[in-house]
């Protein structure tokens, strides 16, 4: 039998511009504090990554990989996420992979590595978040069907994303529930993300 590929830690990002990044969050902190915040998540997604030893890319939309490269520095490839909805775009990262955003302040090293492990024996594995979604999927083969007419950024995307591996015969592995930063109280959880935090 052939040995797994190991799979591609893929995070997806936005070129943080104010009145762009974390929306939800402009009522609370205006939109200077909201792109300060996902600064801040990003960057620590991309710490956390790079500490986990897993091939990371960084899939990217709203700046040239030059500009993402003059923030983040060098040693994780980057890559333009490309046309179509998020779920388009989802779906275009080669599997075996493990998709995630930037939204939850706990991811870890060992978070992630644990989920590359569920994926050796598990043919997708998923961290739900406590918003009714999820931070982080993944998958051993190509999975479209996950991606493909799903409304996000509601509550019923964890749902219906265990309904249509259900249909399939598919048990996921899963992962800790985690905390996603959309909202000011999502916020005020995590003070040291907040924008004045660390100045």
């Amino acid at each position: 039998m052939e040995p797994v590929r190991p799979a591609t830690l893929a995070i997806f990002a936005k070129w943080p511009e104010a009145g762009k990044a974390k929306t939800r969050l402009i009522p609370a902190v205006g939109a200077d504090g909201a792109v300060a915040v996902y600064r801040k998540l990003l960057m620590h997604t991309v710490e956390q990554a790079r500490a986990s030893g897993l091939r990371v890319e960084l899939r990217i939309s709203g700046a040239s990989p030059q500009r993402f490269y003059e923030w983040l520095g060098d040693g994780i490839a980057i890559v333009d996420q490309g046309e179509g909805d998020l779920g388009a775009r989802m779906a275009r990262v080669e599997a075996p992979a493990l998709l995630i955003g930037s939204d939850a302040p706990e991811v870890t090293p060992e978070l992630l590595q644990q989920a590359a492990r569920a994926l050796e024996d598990a043919p997708a594995v998923i961290g739900p978040a406590d918003d009714g979604g999820y931070w982080l999927i993944g998958f051993r083969e190509p999975a479209p069907f996950l991606f493909e007419q799903m409304e996000w950024s509601v509550d019923s995307v964890l749902p219906e994303t265990l309904r249509r591996l259900a249909e399939r015969g598919i048990e996921p592995a899963m992962l800790p529930v985690l905390t996603d930063i959309d909202t000011g109280e999502d916020l005020a959880k995590f003070a040291a993300f907040a924008p004045e935090a660390g100045r």
